[in-house]
């Protein structure tokens, strides 16, 4: 997919972190602490498709709802189009305008449906709560079914259980956009597809995109459906960000040795490129109280001592907009594959 040009941020992350207390026994006594998304900050320009990847358990669904709110951070700032989410006016967004810019299309498409609504009251019912008369609702409800390919005369009045996956995922995609969003969130929306239903999907997303000038945060397991749908791609690995990167540079000259090893383990039909061992061993670490110094050097090929003395943060790899969380890209990091120091004029 070609990069556009975007001219703004239309949503700012800053610092976002979130972590979840573990306690156990009788007396429920602090055991631990899962650090699940720790002090991570980007931004998504408006019109673009920023993708999200990374092994299970690495932050990618608890960003999400971080951004949502429908979990509270401990720490950070999440702006959208300038305004800080659930902070005072006039500088801040309360929740409820947030829902109306912002939606998010769930994995499960029957849990994340109302069994005893009807799919048309399904979708009016979040346009109805934020003030609009119900036979406008309703109507925008039958106009959307239309845009996502179920005709209105054959599938307002059916439920839930009534439909197949791929009908429910676009009934829940037409709810997102009942409230005419700027930004949507796809929390692995297509994973529970079957293939041909999911090419379905994916189009049709790409479509709306460019019919609503929506935004997306793309969050999936499948790196060759991201590749396909994002104009940038983020990857995170233990609640941290490794590399983020527009898709040519990720997926043509990743600069991380998780990202690497992510995507050697993409599935090829080029019997030249197929992977012949595990491109990585072993489980990641656990999130509980995480070790200092760089998350993934447990399992990286490089890891020296430098690596579990610092916390590596973001640098420049190769381009301005290509970024990449490791010690060996820093200048005289002290690592002994990373460049020496770039010496500047007096």
């Amino acid at each position: 997919m070609n990069t556009t040009e975007h001219a703004r941020p239309i949503l700012e992350v800053r610092e976002l972190r979130k972590y979840f207390p573990l306690s156990s026994g009788i007396f429920n006594k602090r055991a631990g602490t899962v650090h699940a998304v720790d002090d991570i900050s980007f931004s998504v320009m408006a019109g673009e498709t920023l993708g999200i990847v990374g092994e299970s358990g690495c932050g990618k669904s608890t960003t999400a709802r971080l951004l949502m709110r429908l979990i509270e951070p401990d720490a950070g700032r999440v702006l959208l189009e300038g305004k800080g989410i659930a902070e005072p006016v006039p500088n801040g967004m309360a929740i409820g305008d947030v829902r109306r810019q912002m939606q998010m299309v769930f994995q499960d498409s029957f849990a994340s449906l109302n069994p005893r609504l009807t799919i048309e009251d399904s979708i009016a019912f979040g346009p109805v709560v934020h003030g609009l008369p119900r036979r406008q609702a309703k109507a925008r409800a039958r106009e959307l079914l239309a845009r996502v390919g179920l005709a209105p005369e054959r599938y307002a009045a059916r439920y839930p259980h009534e439909l197949s996956g791929g009908q429910r995922q676009r009934i829940n995609i037409a709810r997102a956009l009942a409230l005419e969003p700027r930004v949507v969130i796809l929390d692995e929306a297509v994973s529970a597809l079957d293939k041909s239903v999911e090419a379905q999907v994916l189009n049709l997303l790409l479509d709306l995109k460019q019919e609503f000038g929506l935004t997306y945060l793309f969050i999936s397991h499948d790196l060759n459906v991201v590749r396909y749908m994002s104009d940038r791609v983020m990857v995170m690995y233990l609640g941290k960000i490794a590399e983020i990167g527009p898709v040519e540079a990720i997926f043509g000259g990743t600069a991380h040795p998780y990202t690497k090893a992510l995507l050697s383990a993409m599935p090829s039909m080029d019997p030249a490129r197929r992977t012949q061992k595990p491109p990585l061993t072993g489980d990641p670490p656990s999130p509980i109280n995480p070790l200092p110094g760089c998350r993934f050097r447990t399992r990286c090929l490089y890891a020296e001592d430098v690596c579990a003395r610092l916390d590596p943060q973001l640098v420049i790899a190769g381009s301005s907009d290509h970024r990449v969380a490791c010690e060996i890209l820093r200048p005289a990091s002290g690592h002994s594959l990373a460049a020496p120091a770039i010496a500047h004029a007096a």
